[in-house]
């Protein structure tokens, strides 16, 4: 996964990025300002930096222009079209406005990370490979046969490994966000991936919510209520 360099002054916003995003499998550095993200840069190799605007001393349109070929992504409370136009026009790949879900930042990074070739490819779990690229799963070496929208649900439990999805959040990211079907449907193709793929002891059921692909110990998991990891929402931090 991806080398992640996360640049907010808000300590409660940067702790659930960084918990988030190593959940689904990055690794993260975290610093308050633009002297710490010069430091850092000096001496890592970073695939991507989520940039606060409104940082004590310089802020983030000032800090982008100093950064070279490493990917920007805004996530600030300045919504204004104009603050957006600039930021894109300054060279960010994208801009997020606070509040955000979590899920959606972790696709946005995903987007962003696939358009530089920096996302994983393949994903292995124990005899089984999934190339992401090639839409190619294997079992034993053995071709395993998925149906298209078989193979995009498996691909969205990777991308958002380890939380906890509901099966509305499931049918918006692998169906499309103007599906209208019933939830049932989620469980269906569930059950056949857990049996073509035998991940029964992967593909968690959370009880009364939906899904999660578990591929972290159990005393990794963060307090988790009702099934949800209580850090996984933005709605109410809007620093």
């Amino acid at each position: 996964m991806a080398h992640i360099l996360v640049v907010e002054d808000d300590l409660a916003i940067r702790e659930l990025v960084k918990r988030n995003l190593q959940m689904v499998g990055h690794t993260c550095c975290c610093v308050a300002d633009g002297k710490g993200l010069t430091e850092l840069v000096d001496r890592e190799k970073f695939d991507l930096i989520i940039l606060d605007v409104m940082l004590p001393g310089l802020s983030g349109f000032e800090l982008i222009q100093e950064l070279q070929d490493i990917p920007v992504i805004f996530v600030t409370a300045k919504g204004a079209l104009e603050d957006k136009l600039k930021g894109l026009a300054l060279g960010a790949e994208d801009y997020i406005v606070k509040p955000f879900e979590v899920l959606e930042l972790i696709a946005r990074v995903g987007v962003v990370l696939k358009r530089y070739g920096r996302n994983e490819a393949l994903v292995q779990i124990e005899d089984i490979e999934i190339d992401l690229k090639q839409h190619r799963v294997t079992k034993g070496g053995a071709d395993v046969n998925l149906t298209p929208q078989e193979f995009r649900l498996l691909e969205v439990l990777i991308q958002n490994k380890n939380l906890a999805l509901s099966r509305d959040q499931l049918l918006n990211l692998a169906w499309d966000y103007d599906y209208e079907g019933e939830t049932k449907t989620v469980d269906v193709h569930i059950r056949k991936l857990r049996q073509k793929l035998g991940l029964e002891n992967y593909i968690k059921t959370v009880s009364k919510f939906g899904y999660r692909l578990e591929l972290k110990s159990g005393e990794e998991y963060e307090t988790l209520e009702k099934g949800v990891p209580v850090y996984a929402s933005y709605l109410n931090l809007r620093g």
